[in-house]
């Protein structure tokens, strides 16, 4: 018992001693809020950054593409699934934004006890029509309910009016709105919706952008970019779990597909059968950047574990025979997204820097976006948009090693936002962001999988690399203590 009293308090005094010289490079979260600088300091509730496929409070698909003037025998397209793990009835709000972060159109899925619901996006774009609210396909809250489910509309208590206002969902978008978000996201125009300026790019034959879905306690209309949404609809039940799957069915130009989870992001603490404002122990969360916004209860209000800034992303490039794209999703730099020109507009989020990109061909050969073989500062022109697909050969990657035979390699990406991460929260020297390989071969064959991360959303921001700073899994070593 002496012994055991004698190391914990030696632990106790390493740990105060260790909290003691962190001062100056604490994160703000809210008034009153724990200050972290590495992981959270407790293990309740898997208090954690780490994103791992469990299930969650949101859902990410961090990047989506759709054809939208093919027919739908041959036109590429992206589907995702949603899964209720829990026998309780739950409701998935969804919300499709462009890739330069605007939202331009959600809606509500309600799911019984244990369902799966699958959604095209094709469908949602082109054929303008949502999935129906027919009682056979369970979108609605009057289905067919299974038999381990519980078969009572209101048996979960986290949602607030019971499912009543869930009898109507989606179906036909009215044609208005149809147009809008077809031309939104694909040539950057929200048409007769008031913005004056592009809310995305222009790209008139494919439709991109990103969407997100959230675990909530109503069928409500509030955007994630509103106060609204977070202190009346958003959840915290860990309780969904989904794929997605991009598809090329043209028998000319591609048949292959690919699938993998979607980011799966909880809410830390969850609150299963609670709405309760609860102070969360992360050092910011997923919507840190609207929640900024709302005053009351607190920044943190959502809960969402934070995403991380570097990632490990593997590659084949060898012509014809073997191709690779990375589709990436980062923070944007704005808050409750505009296009009137403020400093919330839109254009903002199409023109994120990023940290260093560095390319390892096979044999350890390293080069940089500047085609040097030392490991330097991108140029300053380099940035992207907040979701985006980009091949490892574009101009926007560091270029093989000079002379290499090479086939393939390895991609280090540190997509920090070297600027802070947001206008919204300059004290922030990290941002949130996602990598997804996508190798293709003989334009026939398909994969798609995450890249390794290097860190979580608690892990510092390394900075640009140099011989005192090495690349590797965060937190990195000084060659001081290198074995």
């Amino acid at each position: 018992m002496k012994r055991f009293m004698t190391l914990t308090g030696l632990m106790l005094l390493v740990a105060a001693t260790a909290m003691a010289g962190v001062g100056e490079d604490r994160l703000f979260v809210q008034p009153n809020a724990t200050f972290l600088t590495g992981a959270p300091s407790t293990t309740n509730n898997d208090d954690s950054c780490d994103i791992s496929v469990q299930p969650a409070a949101t859902l990410l698909l961090p990047y989506f593409e759709v054809e939208i003037n093919e027919p739908r025998e041959t036109a590429g397209d992206t589907n995702f699934t949603l899964v209720n793990t829990s026998p309780y009835p739950q409701i998935a709000h969804i919300t499709l934004w462009t890739e330069w972060s605007f939202p331009v159109i959600d809606f509500n899925i309600f799911l019984t006890g244990y369902d799966v619901q699958g959604i095209s996006l094709y469908d949602i774009i082109v054929r303008e029509q949502i999935p129906p609210t027919s009682s056979s396909n369970g979108t609605s809250a009057n289905p067919r309910f299974g038999p381990r489910s519980f078969a009572n509309l209101n048996s979960n208590p986290i949602h607030t009016n019971g499912a009543q206002e869930c009898t109507s969902l989606p179906g036909p978008i009215p044609q208005d709105l149809a147009l809008a978000v077809r031309s939104a996201l694909s040539t950057g125009v929200y048409a007769g919706f008031g913005c004056d300026t592009a809310v995305g790019g222009n790209h008139p034959n494919i439709a991109t952008g990103y969407a997100t879905i959230d675990v909530a306690r109503i069928c409500g209309t509030s955007l994630p970019t509103e106060a609204t949404y977070y202190q009346n609809e958003i959840a915290f039940a860990n309780v969904l779990t989904g794929d997605y799957m991009y598809i090329n069915p043209d028998a000319t130009s591609g048949n292959f597909a690919g699938a993998t989870p979607l980011v799966h992001i909880r809410a830390i603490p969850e609150g299963e059968f609670s709405n309760a404002y609860v102070d969360s122990n992360l050092p910011f969360t997923f919507y840190d950047r609207y929640t900024d916004y709302i005053g009351t209860p607190g920044r943190d209000v959502d809960r969402r574990q934070p995403l991380p800034g570097t990632f490990a992303a593997r590659y084949l490039a060898a012509g014809t025979a073997f191709d690779t794209e990375f589709n990436i999703w980062r923070e944007g730099v704005t808050g409750p997204t505009t296009c009137d020109g403020s400093a919330n507009d839109a254009f903002f989020n199409s023109r994120i820097d990023f940290t260093e990109y560095v390319r390892f061909d096979e044999s350890e050969n390293p080069t940089t976006r500047g085609g040097s073989t030392i490991i330097s500062p991108p140029p300053p022109d380099a940035s992207t948009n907040e979701a985006f697909s980009q091949n490892v050969n574009s101009s926007l990657f560091p270029v093989d090693f000079a002379g290499t035979a090479d086939n393939g390699g390895w991609m280090y990406l540190n997509l920090n936002n070297p600027d802070g991460s947001a206008a919204y929260s300059t004290a922030r020297t990290r941002s949130q962001n996602w990598v997804t390989v996508n190798m293709s071969a003989e334009g026939r064959y398909s994969v798609l999988f995450d890249a390794t991360m290097l860190g979580n959303g608690c892990s510092i921001n390394p900075g640009v690399t140099s011989a005192a700073n090495r690349i590797g899994p965060l937190p990195n070593v000084t060659p001081a203590t290198l074995p």
